[in-house]
């Protein structure tokens, strides 16, 4: 679980967060969702340590990330992952050195103890056997993938997702949106998604928080998201057909 409290950012005088609080759930994948420019990168940002905020709290395990000393920070970081919007794969470097890169710059573990750890996380994003091939020779849903691995290789309580499905087909998304969740309820860890994807939202929305200019406007659930009455978020998630279908469709099935 991750708490944040009344964290406020501006930059040249605009404010970019103004006073947003949020609980982060653990085991559940939390989305943060909400128009370009609505303050979503700078608040995860935030979080993860990026970029920090000039008021608010951001407390994990009970601790207050932004008073921590740099050995709790380190050992913090340790246990954070991160799939970044791009991939932000090593190109020169192939798919098994791109998903060890954590444990050869964290741990002292021996090379045979990196391998199996590898193998097992590439089995776990079904990428067995792509251990030698380098970034060029592989699909953007395979990239993702090989990301995805390398964000869990070390067993991270915290899961830090940008735009995951940017620039995949709708297939793709899918099989992207079922690792995420399969992988947090394994690893029981705390996801967090920025995400414009709205059929991530109703898929996988254990718990979704709604900004708008920077203020946090709505909480609540994939199932609650559906029966929405705050206007300015029914007009964002129902620009999507799946949604706006959706809601027909359960509307349909209370009536008597």
């Amino acid at each position: 679980m991750i708490e944040i409290n009344g964290i406020e950012k501006s930059f040249g005088g605009k404010v970019v967060l103004n006073d947003v609080s949020a609980v982060m759930q653990g085991g559940k994948v939390n989305l943060v969702i909400g128009t370009s420019g609505s303050g979503k990168t700078v608040f995860m940002k935030c979080i993860i340590g990026l970029i920090r905020p000039e008021y608010g709290e951001i407390i994990y395990e009970g601790k207050s990330f932004l008073t921590m000393d740099s050995q709790d920070r380190k050992e913090l970081r340790t246990k954070i992952g991160m799939l970044f919007q791009g991939s932000a794969l090593f190109d020169s470097m192939n798919v098994e050195s791109n998903v060890q890169f954590p444990l050869d710059m964290f741990t002292n573990e021996t090379k045979k103890e990196k391998q199996k750890r590898v193998d097992e996380v590439l089995e776990k994003v079904n990428l067995n056997g792509a251990n030698n091939k380098f970034p060029a020779e592989i699909s953007g849903g395979m990239k993702k993938r090989v990301a995805l691995a390398r964000a869990i290789v070390m067993n991270p309580k915290y899961l830090f997702c940008d735009e995951p499905n940017s620039g995949l087909d709708p297939k793709t998304s899918l099989v992207i949106d079922k690792l995420i969740m399969d992988l947090t309820q394994e690893y029981n860890m705390t996801t967090v998604i920025n995400t414009h994807d709205m059929n991530t939202v109703i898929e996988s929305g254990d718990h979704i928080i709604y900004l708008h200019q920077g203020e946090k406007e709505w909480e609540g659930t994939k199932e609650q998201i559906i029966f929405s009455e705050h206007e300015r978020l029914n007009e964002f998630i129902f620009a999507s057909d799946f949604l706006r279908d959706a809601k027909e469709q359960r509307m349909r099935s209370q009536r008597p």
